[in-house]
């Protein structure tokens, strides 16, 4: 019999071992990566400013907004600007200083949150105009998992432009952990976008999406095949889909040489590999129904015990 500190003596030595020859289990040459929890963090607080008063109590957006946002912003920008170094450092050579890079990336990061805002306002307004059940705009920023999906692709999309490692996919997957809405920060998205419940949808790398498209829940915008691993990075993967696309629950567009053009609509469990024209509907024939005639009455009390 093995007791309790052989045990742990034996496995000790065997994962030790594991750590001496892959160099996975340990950060390159002793280097940091980034804090997911800090990001995460990040991204919380920066709603708040993004769309002030509705997370957080701080009545000073309402009475000195100056204030407010610069109070904020200065001590994010702190904080993402030590994110954004750890990230640039892990994969630069040890002579290499990559403070310089870091600070460009955050100024310019933060100088685009007001464009990015901007786009979240058109995207809650498409919420509105889209959703039949939403009672106001207010209840689409402050609960809807579509929009908190949109928010932080929109932030990371920023930093996956300027080639920053690890945070823009920290923030997506964190975004798709919360609402099970799965978007690649590497795609490029349109005005005015509304997904509406969300979970199971999943926008790859390469998608490029245009003004004014709605998705359902359970939609793929996604690539053929990915057999050739990274013999297919950088190359477009994933579909186009033109302006005023709809695209219904559970449909599936595949390919980086698909097209949904312009007004169509495609249908719910719908599945495409190939470019469809401009102004078309798209549906699969349903399949059909079988319906059996009703039961006869099942005995009175069959699954309850006699008492």
């Amino acid at each position: 019999m093995t007791d309790k500190k052989s045990a742990i003596l034996k496995t000790v030595e065997r994962l030790t071992d594991n750590y001496r020859n892959e160099e996975l289990f340990m950060a390159r040459g002793g280097r940091c990566l980034p804090s997911r929890d800090e990001i995460i963090a990040i991204i919380k607080e920066l709603r708040a400013v993004v769309f002030p008063g509705y997370f957080g109590n701080d009545s000073c957006s309402m009475e000195f907004p100056e204030y407010f946002a610069g109070s904020r912003l200065n001590a994010l920008y702190d904080r993402l600007r030590t994110q954004i170094g750890i990230a640039f450092s892990y994969f630069s050579e040890e002579d290499e200083d990559t403070s310089v890079r870091a600070d460009e990336v955050t100024a310019s990061f933060f100088e685009s949150l007001p464009q990015v805002q901007e786009l979240l306002l058109k995207d809650v307004q498409a919420g509105f105009d889209g959703d039949p059940a939403a009672k106001s705009k207010e209840e689409i920023i402050f609960s809807y998992p579509g929009l908190y999906a949109i928010y932080v692709y929109r932030l990371a999309h920023v930093l996956y432009l300027e080639k920053v490692p690890f945070i823009p996919r920290i923030m997506t997957e964190h975004a798709h952990s919360r609402t099970g809405i799965d978007i690649n920060p590497g795609a490029t998205i349109g005005e005015y976008f509304f997904i509406d419940h969300g979970t199971g949808v999943v926008i790859g790398e390469t998608t490029v999406i245009g003004n004014y498209v709605k998705l359902y829940q359970g939609v793929t915008l996604g690539a053929l095949s990915t057999r050739m691993g990274q013999a297919l990075a950088n190359i477009k993967r994933h579909p186009t889909i033109g302006d005023h696309v709809t695209i219904y629950a559970n449909s599936t567009v595949l390919g980086g040489d698909t097209v949904i053009g312009a007004n169509s609509i495609v249908a719910g469990n719908t599945f495409i590999t190939a470019s469809i024209d401009a102004d078309t509907k798209v549906s699969t024939k349903s399949p059909e129904l079988v319906i059996k005639n009703p039961r006869k009455k099942a005995a009175e009390k069959v699954w309850f015990w006699e008492i």
